[in-house]
């Protein structure tokens, strides 16, 4: 009889095996929905480069839309992705890290700080189409800014902190408190402990959520369109408070149109619009990976 098991052994051996055959059904799922989702996005890449890259040519990014779709171009679209981008940047970045650092190192933990938190949380899911109507309100028509390339940066900005702050302050709270306490025994400041340990230690969590925000600004269409953005513009921005569009506006207007050729320009103008939004994430990227090696 020494070689039969006992109920609790062969309970014990059961329980293990299904275990792991849970962990390895977990594991295929993960994999499973990984493959598929990069086979979409190839897929995706895919098609938009069989149909947009022999679109593609200087005459395509330096001319202006056109009726004919050989002349239209996507030069004012470029430059105003590129003006309402570069101010998002300036806006969403200081404000949101700032943001971040405060309710992170400073505010009290109290239930207001509690509500601001779950606020931020909230506001993060909002539909976009929603902030372009609360920019619409506040800055077209509040500020008097008009449908203008400023007012669709601040409502991008709007659009965006929540991303930034949330990710920021994950970023900050990475820190090991030992750093913190440390700089400070050695006569800092929390600020000086704050600006000049923390901060660097957390900044590639803060970049990368800042990387996602702006992923996320440059594809926008809906808010944008809620403040009176053109869909076709025949001259090229020169100040925050002219009137502007953008690729995915661009894009979207030339979908619309039946012509073969507006589709290989929609295509193409996807590509650029990638593009663009790849050589912004690869600054983003390196910063990371700079202040990573610098962390480390």
């Amino acid at each position: 009889m020494s070689g039969r098991l006992s109920p609790e052994s062969s309970f014990s051996q059961g329980s293990r095996t299904s275990r792991k055959l849970s962990s390895i059904l977990f594991a295929a799922l993960a994999v499973g929905a990984t493959a598929f989702g990069v086979a979409a996005l190839a897929l995706l890449l895919f098609t938009i480069a069989r149909d947009g890259v022999g679109g593609l040519s200087w005459d395509f990014l330096t001319s202006f839309p056109s009726r004919k779709p050989e002349l239209a171009g996507a030069k004012p679209a470029l430059l105003g992705t590129l003006w309402v981008m570069g101010f998002t940047s300036m806006l969403s970045i200081p404000l949101g890290v700032g943001a971040a650092i405060y309710l992170e190192e400073f505010a009290p933990r109290n239930w207001l700080t509690r509500v601001i938190e779950i606020n931020i949380s909230t506001l993060a899911g909002v539909p976009s189409v929603v902030y372009g109507l609360l920019g619409l309100a506040l800055f077209v028509y509040g500020a008097g800014m008009g449908p203008s390339i400023l007012a669709a940066a601040c409502t991008l900005s709007l659009l965006i902190l929540p991303i930034i702050i949330v990710a920021s302050r994950e970023g900050l709270r990475s820190v090991p408190v030992s750093m913190r306490e440390a700089a400070m025994a050695l006569g800092s400041t929390k600020w000086q402990a704050i600006w000049c340990q923390v901060l660097p230690a957390g900044l590639p969590a803060v970049l990368t959520g800042v990387i996602l925000a702006l992923g996320r600004a440059i594809g926008e269409t809906a808010p944008l369109i809620a403040i009176g953005a053109f869909t076709s513009v025949f001259f090229v921005p020169t100040s925050p408070t002219d009137s502007f569009t953008v690729l995915p506006i661009q894009v979207f207007s030339w979908l619309s149109r039946p012509l073969r050729g507006f589709q290989e320009n929609a295509a193409a103008g996807i590509v650029v619009l990638l593009v663009v939004l790849l050589l912004l994430n690869s600054v983003a990227v390196a910063l990371r990976h700079i202040y990573g090696k610098r962390s480390q």
